[in-house]
């Protein structure tokens, strides 16, 4: 009994951590199509409009996208806003990860 269960606990340590592993690296390519997905409403609005947007959600009210997708990492709609250098041309250029923005600040 105490070697099944050593065998078991040996095949944990192995397993565990590598379930872990793709986990986090399955958030980080969901994160990486929701950049993408912004990116592509961002650029086809000034294509449309010749400004960007003033907030992710004038993407959605105007249905460049359904919904402001969810960044996986923080578990939230909370994205980092990057302006346009001229301010008249309106005030969502790109967006950042909240989660990567926050872990360049420390």
């Amino acid at each position: 009994m105490v070697m099944v269960l050593a065998l078991i606990g040996l095949l944990l340590s192995l397993a565990v951590p590598r379930y872990f592993t793709t986990i986090d690296n399955g958030k980080v390519k969901v994160q990486q199509q929701n950049l993408s997905s912004i990116r592509d409403a961002l650029d086809k609005f000034f294509g449309d409009q010749g400004r960007y947007p003033e907030t992710l959600d004038e993407l959605v009210g105007k249905r460049y996208l359904r919904s402001v997708p969810v960044d996986p990492l923080t578990e939230k709609s909370n994205w980092t806003i990057v302006a346009p250098k001229d301010p008249e041309m309106g005030g969502v250029y790109d967006v950042l990860s909240s989660a990567e923005a926050h872990n360049d600040a420390k």
